[in-house]
């Protein structure tokens, strides 16, 4: 990847991290889950609505560095229309499509913590 690309996804992720979409719990929701990462303090909050077994909506709450800020409001469109089984197949290649980069070991939780978040509460929907 060059370098116009490279500064490309870093604003994209500053971008979203700043101005998240999808901000805010929704009242009334079918779930709301959370994760916290212990190693760098980043806390996320998932939202959803389930309509016909599809997600209609999504929404997050939480603090943290850029990539987990940028991966939950990425996350939150990205998975709109989708099954909940095929949100329940989202992984770390998810993440490195949404974010655009491939992440190392120690940053690959702070990607994942959303998709981690949105599983579990789809989890306690389904029972």
């Amino acid at each position: 990847m060059n370098n116009d690309m490279l500064d490309l996804y870093k604003h994209d992720l500053v971008d979203h991290s700043r101005n998240p979409r999808n901000y805010g719990l929704l009242q009334p929701c079918d779930f709301v889950s959370g994760e916290y990462n212990p190693s760098c303090g980043d806390t996320v909050k998932i939202c959803g609505v389930v309509t016909a077994g599809k997600l209609s909506k999504v929404t997050f709450e939480g603090s943290g560095c850029v990539l987990s800020m940028a991966m939950a409001s990425k996350l939150t469109d990205f998975v709109v229309g989708m099954s909940l089984d095929q949100a329940m197949s989202l992984d770390e290649e998810t993440v490195e499509k949404l974010l655009g980069v491939k992440l190392g070991l120690n940053r690959l939780r702070c990607g994942l913590l959303s998709i981690m978040a949105l599983q579990k509460g789809i989890i306690e929907y389904k029972k």
